[in-house]
């Protein structure tokens, strides 16, 4: 048990880590037993996601349950928020593009590029289930690092956002005014 949580937020916490070790294993029916009677589902750069039960649950189905997760995904955990109804999670999540990700990059096929983003999720909690996650990353540093976004000349950062996330004593980006 994590130190000075009260036995609710604990047991989110569980829920929470049950929900995601069923996503990354392909479990979709234990993922949609975490969630409510009417979750929704945002992930919010792309607006990709579903909302009621059937529409997240076909949304897991046919795009993320058991099938995003490249082969050398890697997920870092950063921070932790618990709250009495929600739980805010930071994560630097980095793979190689060597499949489809819908819900991420919609229609673009796999580059083979290395991919680091910084995301957070805000997970909230209605009657011990999840009634929602809203997804948020940086969706120009993906598309910069896929090669499908020149950064030149643009306030724009690649991987190297995910990496200042990871290690906050790196320098910050200069910025000059115009």
């Amino acid at each position: 048990m994590r130190e000075n949580l009260t036995t609710h937020q604990q047991k989110m916490v569980e829920l929470f880590e049950q929900h995601m070790d069923a996503e990354l294993n392909g479990d979709l029916d234990t993922t949609m037993a975490t969630m409510s009677d009417d979750p929704h589902l945002n992930h919010v750069p792309v607006m990709a996601g579903g909302v009621g039960k059937q529409g997240v649950r076909q949304f897991y189905r046919d795009h993320l349950v058991g099938k995003f997760f490249p082969p050398d995904v890697q997920i870092t955990k950063i921070s932790s928020t618990i709250g009495n109804h929600q739980i805010v999670e930071e994560l630097v999540i980095s793979f190689t593009h060597t499949t489809p990700i819908d819900f991420l990059i919609p229609d673009v096929p796999p580059t083979g590029k290395p991919v680091e983003i910084a995301v957070v999720v805000i997970v909230g909690f209605k009657d011990n289930k999840i009634s929602h996650e809203h997804i948020y990353w940086d969706q120009a540093s993906v598309l910069s690092q896929i090669g499908l976004l020149d950064p030149t000349n643009l306030p724009v950062c690649g991987a190297e956002s995910a990496h200042k996330v990871l290690d906050p004593k790196m320098p910050s980006r200069i910025i000059k005014i115009l």
